[in-house]
C-alpha cells in the first residue's frame, strides 16, 4: 500500500467562505426573485432546496463509484478516503432531500408519502449507502475494509441510475423539471432552481473536502499510533 497522504491546504477553508456565500445567494433567488406559486403558496420554495438536495446526492454516490474504481486500480488511501467522505455527505443529502420530498409531497399530493417509483429507488439507494458506511464502521483490516468497500461502492452505484431514470421508464407521479415542456416552471422559477443546484454544488464540495481531509488526518494519528507501539 502506498502512503498518498496530500500536502495540506487552505482548499476546504476557502470552499467553506465560499459555500457560505454561494447560500446567502440562493437564499436571496429563493425568497425575493422567484414569485410565489399560486397554489402551494410559500411551501413550494421547499423545492428550491429539494432538487439540489437530491441531484447533489446522486453527484456524490457517482463521486463514490468513481474513487472506489480508482483506490481498487491505484491503492491509494487518498481514493479510499474521498469515496468514504462522499459517501456519508451523499447520505445527509439524500435523506435531507426524502425529508423536504415528503413535506413537498404532503401539500402538493395529499399524502407524506406514496410508493412512487422515484420515492422507492432513492429510499432503497438510501439503505445501500447506509449500509456501505456501516460496513465502513466494522472493525476489519484498514485494507481489507477498503478493498471490501471499494467494491460494493462500484455495485452499489447500480441503483442510481434507476433513480435518476425511474421518472421516465414507468408511471411516476414525481414532475420531470427538466422535461421538454419546461416541467411547468415559470422562467423566473427555473433560473432560481438552476442558481440553488450551483450554489448547493459549493456546499456540496466543501463538506466532502473537509471531510476528505478529516479521514487522511485520522489516517495520519493511525499511522504515528502503530509506529509508536512498534
Amino acid at each position: 500500500m502506498r502512503d498518498s497522504y496530500s500536502p495540506r491546504t487552505a482548499l476546504p477553508q476557502y470552499s467553506a467562505l465560499l459555500a457560505g456565500l454561494a447560500l446567502a445567494i440562493s437564499q436571496y433567488f429563493i425568497f425575493v426573485y422567484a414569485p410565489m406559486e399560486q397554489t402551494m403558496g410559500i411551501v413550494q420554495k421547499i423545492f428550491y432546496f429539494h432538487l439540489p438536495l437530491a441531484w447533489w446526492s446522486l453527484i456524490s454516490f457517482f463521486t463514490v463509484f468513481v474513487a472506489s474504481a480508482m483506490y481498487l486500480k491505484k491503492r491509494i488511501w487518498f481514493w479510499d478516503n474521498l469515496a468514504g467522505a462522499a459517501a456519508e455527505v451523499g447520505v445527509l443529502l439524500a435523506a435531507l432531500a426524502l425529508v423536504t420530498g415528503s413535506i413537498w409531497g404532503r401539500h402538493s399530493w395529499g399524502v407524506w408519502w406514496t410508493w412512487d417509483p422515484r420515492l422507492t429507488t432513492t429510499l432503497v439507494m438510501w439503505f445501500v449507502y447506509a449500509g456501505y458506511l456501516m460496513l465502513r464502521s466494522m472493525g476489519l483490516a484498514r485494507e481489507r475494509r477498503a478493498v471490501v468497500c471499494a467494491v460494493l461502492g462500484i455495485i452499489a452505484f447500480i441503483d442510481v441510475p434507476l433513480v435518476f431514470f425511474s421518472a421516465r421508464l414507468w408511471r411516476s407521479i414525481h414532475p420531470s423539471v427538466f422535461a421538454s415542456r419546461g416541467g411547468g416552471l415559470e422562467p423566473e422559477m427555473m433560473t432560481t432552481a438552476l442558481v440553488c443546484v450551483a450554489c448547493f454544488g459549493f456546499l456540496w464540495f466543501a463538506l466532502t473536502a473537509i471531510r476528505t481531509r478529516q479521514l487522511a488526518d485520522t489516517d495520519r494519528l493511525d499511522s504515528i499510533a502503530t509506529t509508536d507501539d512498534l
